[in-house]
Parts: structure tokens; sequence; C-alpha cells
């Protein structure tokens, strides 16, 4: 039954929530990593990405609406799948996913921290920064993470601010030949860029996390989905004009992990690129604290339904030890993986698990009401994309494909495990329609 209690996210705070989720890291690692892969084309890649992630957000938006719960992607592979192994394996893949999401957004932070190293060995403190801002969050998150939360508006504000200043500004300083066809890559290189320029999207799903606080979600879900997917593509590709604008390809794929503080040198000097760089910190801190949160949060709930270790259950101040156990397991990524691989691989898993959502929102059509054709385009986008980055990945990075179905094994050998030592599944919430 419906209630006139007024809900904490109308149309435009879930707008303001998605854009804040989705204009984090993700652009500041993407725009250069993609670019050294696609070149002046990489317009035409965010553009294809954008239509996957509207895809994709119309599938989660209609299986939010049908299964309303706080719990998301997870919530929808079980109500979609059931309570069997395959769900709580994919439950355990998607932990696993956000912990490689924050390596390389802390990785990032590492990066953009160290060019304001001047010593010849600056890069050598990349690893300690990227460690450092992982165990500061890990303190502040036991401690209790309020102050850091409520300046979550305040840090938005300030990173939208200085990138749409930064993009407009760049407008009057561009170098048309830079966008030159002749001097493009192969068009087939749009594709293999198209998980990583997807990754800089993938923050569109945590609209749905917000459904039950959502007023008229019928209404407000999906149509807060699509304003947030569109402006922030209009963002982006402003950032990508900016970039290669001002930069060339070979200094793009020179400083293609701090390519868009470079792009700023050229325009506002020294200064510009430390403005951008620290625009990047003050984002990818941001980033890290939100997904670290995020990441604590489902660890502690597969724990409780017995898809991982009791241990994540356990308080530890103001937190579980779950936090502490994810941190842990983030560090060695960060010692053995650069930018690009944990990238690469961050991509590739968001983009499995969200193909693999939409083909359990195949069997649950009924109730959702949403039309099958879309549905279908989101697992073709999602599985293509991931097809080519594994394909393309694979020629840099040796056992590429394997590092991903390693991941793939290691969950689905992990869930049956404690299925075997817990005798605990998954429990299936029973959802009426109240919100239709």
């Amino acid at each position: 039954m419906q209630t006139d209690e007024k809900k904490a996210f109308g149309l435009w705070s879930a707008v303001f929530l998605g854009i804040g989720s989705m204009v984090g890291a993700g652009i500041f690692i993407v725009i250069g990593q993609a670019g050294a892969i696609a070149g002046n084309l990489l317009i035409y890649s965010f553009l294809l990405a954008a239509l996957i992630a509207l895809l994709c957000g119309y599938s989660l938006s209609k299986l939010a609406i049908a299964y309303p719960s706080r719990g998301g992607i997870i919530e929808y592979l079980i109500q979609s799948y059931g309570e069997n192994v395959f769900s709580g394996a994919l439950g355990v893949l998607f932990y696993f996913a956000q912990l490689i999401a924050i390596a390389a957004v802390a990785k990032s932070f590492g990066t953009y921290a160290s060019t304001y190293i001047i010593a010849s060995d600056a890069h050598s403190y990349i690893n300690i920064f990227a460690i450092a801002i992982v165990v500061l969050f890990v303190v502040i998150n036991l401690i209790g993470a309020s102050l850091v939360a409520k300046s979550e508006n305040i840090i938005v504000i300030v990173k939208l601010t200085a990138l749409i200043a930064f993009g407009l500004a760049s407008m009057f300083y561009i170098t048309p030949s830079h966008f030159s066809l002749k001097d493009a890559p192969a068009s087939i290189n749009i594709f293999y860029s198209l998980g990583l320029t997807f990754f800089a999207f993938q923050g569109f799903s945590v609209i749905t996390n917000s459904v039950e606080d959502m007023d008229n979600p019928k209404v407000n879900m999906l149509k807060s989905m699509f304003i947030t997917i569109g402006l922030v593509t209009f963002l982006y590709l402003l950032i990508t004009v900016a970039v290669f604008g001002n930069l060339s390809l070979a200094e793009i794929i020179k400083s293609q992990d701090f390519a868009l503080a470079q792009a700023a040198e050229p325009i506002f000097g020294s200064l510009g690129f430390k403005l951008i760089a620290a625009t990047a910190l003050l984002a990818t801190a941001s980033a890290i604290n939100a997904t670290l949160y995020s990441a604590t949060q489902i660890s502690y709930d597969l724990a409780r339904h017995g898809d991982l270790p009791d241990v994540y259950e356990r308080h530890v101040f103001h937190n579980s030890e779950g936090l502490i156990i994810s941190a842990i397991l983030i560090i060695p990524m960060l010692l053995f993986f650069n930018l690009g691989e944990i990238a690469s691989i961050a991509s590739v898993s968001v983009l499995l698990i969200q193909g693999f959502t939409h083909i359990g929102h195949l069997f649950k059509l009924k109730e959702t009401h949403a039309k099958i054709n879309i549905v279908l385009l989101a697992i073709v986008g999602t599985f293509l994309a991931a097809g080519f980055a594994i394909y393309y990945t694979s020629k840099s990075i040796e056992n590429f494909g394997f590092y991903i179905l390693g991941l793939f094994v290691f969950a689905f050998i992990l869930e049956i495990i404690l299925r075997l030592v817990s005798a605990r599944i998954i429990q299936k919430n029973n959802y009426n329609s109240r919100l239709f």
C-alpha cells in the first residue's frame, strides 16, 4: 500500500546520486587508457558505451521496480536464477568485482598523486599512495564515515564544476587536425576500447539501490536513469574533445594514466595540470570511500546468508571484519598489477555480471513488464563488449582470459565449499505489486 510519507529521492536527487557515482574515478582512468586504443575515434566508443548503458539501465530499472531492494543486482540475480549455486557464485563474483574496481581507482589515485612528486623516481610512489589511501578509508570506515558521507555532495559539485570548466575552456584551444580521420586507427578499435569506456558509465546501477527511498519509482526510476546517462554522456564527449583537441595521440599514449590532467597543461599551464590532478584525487578518493562502503555491505549480506565466511559478519568498531579482509585482498592487486591491467579486469567483470543479470531478466519479463527486445539488446551489448575487450587485452596481457575465467571458477568453488560447510543459502525475498 502506498503512503503519503515523503521519500528521500525525487527525480533530480536520484539523477544527482547517479551523476555523483558515475563521474568519479572512471573517466580519469578511462580517457587515457581507452584513448591509447581507439585514438580520436574514442568519441564513437563513448557513444556506443552510452547506448549499452541506456539498454542496461532500462533493464535494471524494470527489475528495481518489480523487486525493490537495496541489494540491487544481487537481489535481481537471486530472483531470476533462484536460490542456488549459480546465483550465489555470481553474488560472490560481484563482490570481487567491487574489490577490483576499488583497486583500479586506488591505483589511479596513486598515479595522479605521484605527479606531485618532483623526484626522478616519482613513479615508484604510485603503490605507496594507492595503499595509503585504501588504508586511510578503512580506518575512516572503522571509526565512522559520517563526515565523509556528508561531504559527498560538495565533492560532486567541485569535480563537475572543474570538469565542465576545463571542457568548455578547451574549446578555444583545440587543434582540428587532431580529429582527422586519416590519422585515426582502424575502426575495429572502437569495439576494442568499449569495455573501458563502459567502465566509465558503470556507476549508473547505484540508482536502483535507492528504489525503496524513491518517490513514485514506477515513473522516476527509468526517467532518472535516462537523464543521468544522457547528461554524463554529454560531459564525457566534452572531455574527450578537450583531451584529443589539446594532445596528440603520441602524447596521450605517453601520459595515458593521467592524460586528463596532461590535457589541461596546454591551456592553463602547470597550474591547470595540478588543478585537474587535484580534482582527480578528490574524485578517486570519494569513489574509493563509496565503493569500499558498498563492498563491505555486500560482503556482510553475503556472509549473513552463508555465501562468504562468517568472519565477514563480525563487528569491529563501527563496521565489520569484512572491511579489513576486503582491504587485505585489494593490496596484492595494487602491488602486482598495473593500472591498465586492473582497469581491464574490472571493466570485463562488470560487463559479464551485467550480462548475466539481463539474461536472468528474460525469466522475469511477466513480472517486470519490460520489453524483450531491449533486454535482448542489453545482453548482446554487454557480452559483445566483454568479448572484444578480452580478445584485445589478451594481446598485451598474457593469459588475460584465464584471469577472468579464474575469477569465475574461484567464485563457484568458494560458493560450493561454503554451502557444504554452512548448509545455508541466500534467502529470496517475496514481493507484491505495491509499486505498480
